[in-house]
């Protein structure tokens, strides 16, 4: 089962987040036949996705994360909630590119340099956004940038991808390590001393890990103290009641020039492929609902 644990570390010095994802990413790769890269790039932006979704309070907050860059893989969005559902999509999906010389998915060429998003949708007037320069465009790397070049937070992002032969996801996961403002010079040594230590994140996984393995292997020597534990998975929350909101949120003008066209509207929902048809008649009806709203 996939799920995101927290845990606070070093007397509360380090709060931090891990989570394993191979499934979610698997639907992902199953509802977007997405090539091993783009599998890679979008399973990676999913797993962040998730777990920052997951420091979310209200049952209504949402997060989106999106990169667009000038590589062919052109951009990537994913939304989460606060209850560990997420999703996700890539504007070019079939992205093929060979791997880098140490045999990794070039992830970052297919993304380019270009620019992180993070919106926040507290319910508030306005969402709270953050916009910070790719820097490395594999994604791990310009997250931890994004934390604390726009949130001041130092962190730590870790994140990845293995895919088997069969170009199914074999194991997915990641974490993020973030230092309190009260953390001693002792502690962040110690921290940064373990990073420079562990292997990649699919090589810990790929070893039968959990979360909580991980966890621990990012901050050893340091005493972790376990909080919570929030089962994840890819859900899209699609349907046709929002459809027709869709529709009626385009205006008088938009719709009756679709009525006009005298034919089938049918609109594909980007982060599962579900496909909705609405006829004349019920366009005409939406039509009708818009002139009272």
């Amino acid at each position: 089962m996939d799920y995101i644990v927290s845990a606070t570390a070093g007397n509360a010095q380090i709060r931090c987040f891990a989570c394993t994802a191979r499934d979610l990413v698997e639907k992902a790769r199953q509802l977007h036949n997405t090539s091993p890269v783009m599998t890679a790039a979008l399973g990676r932006l999913l797993i962040a996705g998730a777990m920052m979704g997951s420091t979310m309070k209200g049952e209504k907050d949402l997060l989106t994360l999106q990169i667009a860059g000038d590589g062919p893989a052109k951009g990537l969005t994913v939304t989460a909630d606060s209850a560990g559902h997420v999703k996700g999509y890539a504007n070019v999906p079939d992205v093929i590119l060979p791997a880098k010389a140490n045999g990794k998915l070039d992830v970052s060429g297919a993304i380019g340099a270009g620019m992180l998003g993070v919106i926040r949708d507290l319910g508030l007037k306005e969402p709270y956004a953050g916009h910070v320069p790719l820097q490395t465009g594999e994604i791990a790397e310009d997250l931890t940038y994004y934390f604390a070049a726009s949130e001041q937070i130092p962190s730590s992002v870790g994140l990845g991808v293995l895919m088997n032969k069969d170009n199914t996801v074999s194991c997915a996961g990641g974490f993020i390590i973030q230092l309190l403002p009260f953390a001693t010079d002792e502690t962040i040594a110690r921290l940064e001393e373990n990073l420079r230590k562990i292997p990649s994140v699919t090589q810990i996984l790929s070893e039968g890990a959990t979360p909580e393995d991980l966890l621990r292997r990012v901050l050893q020597g340091m005493e972790i103290e376990f909080q919570s534990t929030l089962p994840c998975e890819y859900r899209c929350d699609c349907s046709a009641e929002r459809i027709e909101r869709a529709l009626i949120s385009l205006g008088r003008k938009e719709l009756q020039n679709l009525i006009d066209e005298g034919r089938e509207v049918e609109i594909c929902c980007e982060f599962c492929g579900s496909r909705y048809t609405f006829s004349v008649e019920e366009m005409k009806a939406l039509l009708q609902k818009a002139t009272r709203a």
